[in-house]
């Protein structure tokens, strides 16, 4: 129920305290005409805003602030072309379950439907990559509707909310205030479980002798890695991780599998393979880590607990589904665990990683290998730095390299695969954990999408080290290429000479790639290095994520390197390639 108050302020003033009540501390965003009484709002506002230069960049801080701080993201964007700017962004949130409100502007309601001037239906393009959207109608509507898309966005499966607001909604005076609490006829996404299905759950797991735990980003998102690792010393049962799920298990843990999947570790994927019990928390089955459906953990039992209902048995079938949140069932199966120790399944894990660890081999004593780079940032850091990547072999490497310890440590478009995620995805996270180092692993190809919000960091003065590994390619579209396609680099080589020469790669340590991302950095405001010298990488790097400055290191590395193990799509276990 709505409290009333004979105070009246306009629509986009209502939008701003209600945002304010809704906890927002941190509003990414873009001005335009449709939203310039919002923005008229702002210099008042309680919470702090952070201009990006572009509409999908501002998504994305606002995405890497939410899986940082484990609160919703908020954006603000104008209508038209700034609306449809945020598209990318949304769907990247959508996929891998990110808590976010979008707020877009739109012309006022007598237009709409008329072509007018940076009209866009909102409400109709969005609908395939948002949790829901609201179209705001009557200015009274807009503290209810803000109260709702938080809670949308943060009860059940996280998600983007999109509140598309007309021009004449902002103008328009109102009384309504903050609802105190939110009931939705049509959405109770909170599910327990039951007794019975808790029984059948420690029945399981007692009885397994080849258990393992496959943990996802439903275990951060849910606060749940104590309780992940309570499980797992409790019973001595080994623990593997999708990409989204890094940072759930301590990788220090002799437990620890490490990442499974494509570019998993071959003790993760074997042991999947041959365990009698997938103890699944958190995921969806990715077609990245299943591999060829038929083949997958076929000689193992599994539980499945997810809060998305619509994840339980849509890609593998399972034994036992739970509808719940994985913190409460962990939390509350714990004492019916048995204590156990299954020693010889160990045995047989620790004889695969010693046969079969995550390693490369040097290609040329005078040119740096890419998971070099992501070594020398484990240790300059500590392996407490919050990784934020962009997409491609770098993603990879930072996955296999880096050693991840906690949750909400390791951010990356998964689900989505979104390059140009990693600069202002890092942005919002160091907005997020300023008490923390975070450090950028891009590509040239990605960084080169969203470059221009570099200069966002330098104007706030954040001390994030933005890294490129610089290959000149695209190296995952490079190394499917080389692989699977008869070494026909077609459209991925981004050096001019090795475009211009069409001929296979080469290494050339004169350095002739466009644009030169050293000056570009530079001209954003940044400190900037180059390292092409094998011997001054962990300096270089040191001396960067030291200094409390943004920083951007640009780093030329063998541009033949690839990523392996490698697990090819459709492919069952048998067929992982090593080299």
């Amino acid at each position: 129920m709505k409290k009333q108050s004979k105070q009246q302020v306009t629509g986009a003033q209502s939008l701003v305290d209600s945002l304010a009540k809704a906890g927002t501390e941190v509003l990414f965003g873009y001005p335009g005409g449709s939203v310039l009484d919002i923005f008229n709002c702002l210099p008042e506002a309680p919470f702090q805003f952070v201009l990006g230069r572009h509409e999908q960049g501002c998504v994305h801080m606002a995405d890497g602030y939410a899986r940082a701080k484990g609160k919703p993201g908020v954006c603000l964007v104008t209508s038209g072309p700034g609306a449809t700017n945020t598209i990318t962004g949304l769907a990247t949130a959508n996929m891998d379950g990110v808590p976010l409100v979008c707020i877009t502007g739109q012309v006022p309601m007598n237009q709409i439907g008329t072509d007018a001037f940076q009209e866009a239906d909102m409400n109709g393009i969005c609908r395939a990559v948002t949790k829901h959207s609201f179209l705001v109608q009557s200015t009274d509507e807009v503290p209810e509707t803000v109260a709702e898309a938080f809670y949308i966005a943060t009860h059940g499966k996280p998600g983007p909310v999109v509140i598309d607001m007309p021009k004449n909604v902002q103008r328009a005076f109102t009384s309504a205030q903050y609802p105190e609490r939110v009931s939705l006829r049509a959405y109770h996404p909170e599910s327990m479980a039951t007794s019975s299905q808790m029984a059948r759950f420690a029945k399981l797991v007692n009885e397994a002798k080849r258990p393992v735990i496959y943990a996802g980003g439903g275990v951060i998102a849910g606060g749940a890695a104590s309780d992940v690792a309570n499980l797992a010393h409790k019973a001595q049962i080994p623990v593997a991780t999708t990409l989204m799920g890094l940072g759930a298990f301590n990788e220090n843990d002799p437990l620890s599998l490490r990442l499974a999947g494509m570019h998993g570790s071959a003790a993760a994927n074997y042991a999947i393979n041959s365990a009698d019990l997938i103890i699944a928390l958190g995921v969806r089955f990715s077609d990245r880590v299943t591999g060829k459906l038929a083949a997958y953990a076929k000689r193992a039992k599994i539980i499945h607990v997810d809060c998305d209902p619509a994840s339980i048995g849509k890609n593998v079938s399972v034994h036992l589904g739970i509808v719940a949140d994985v913190k409460d069932v962990l939390t509350t199966v714990n004492s019916r665990i048995k204590s156990a120790e299954h020693a010889d399944w160990l045995a047989k894990i620790a004889e695969w990683k010693k046969k079969r660890p995550v390693s490369y081999k040097p290609m040329h004593p005078n040119v740096i290998m890419p998971q070099a780079v992501i070594e020398a940032v484990d240790k300059a850091t500590r392996g407490r730095a919050v990784v934020v990547t962009d997409v491609g072999q770098h993603q990879m490497w930072s996955a296999q390299f880096f050693r991840h310890n906690l949750p909400r440590h390791f951010i990356s478009s998964g689900g989505m695969g979104t390059m140009g995620f990693g600069i202002p995805a890092a942005i919002g996270a160091a907005i997020a954990r300023p008490d923390h180092q975070t450090v950028a692993i891009c590509g040239d190809g990605g960084a080169q999408m969203t470059f221009e919000e570099l200069v966002v960091a330098v104007e706030h003065k954040l001390p994030v080290t933005f890294i490129v590994i610089n290959n000149a390619c695209l190296g995952m579209v490079r190394q499917w290429q080389e692989l699977f396609y008869g070494k026909r680099y077609s459209g991925s080589i981004l050096s001019v000479r090795g475009r211009m020469a069409n001929e296979h790669l080469e290494q050339d340590l004169k350095y002739d790639y466009l644009p030169d991302l050293k000056k570009l950095a530079e001209a954003h405001g940044a400190d900037a290095y180059r390292v092409i010298d094998p011997a001054k990488l962990e300096p270089t790097i040191r001396k960067a994520v030291n200094s409390g400055r943004t920083s951007f290191v640009e780093v030329i590395v063998e541009p033949r390197a690839n990523v392996y193990p490698m697990q090819p799509g459709g492919q069952p276990v048998e067929g992982m390639i090593f080299e």
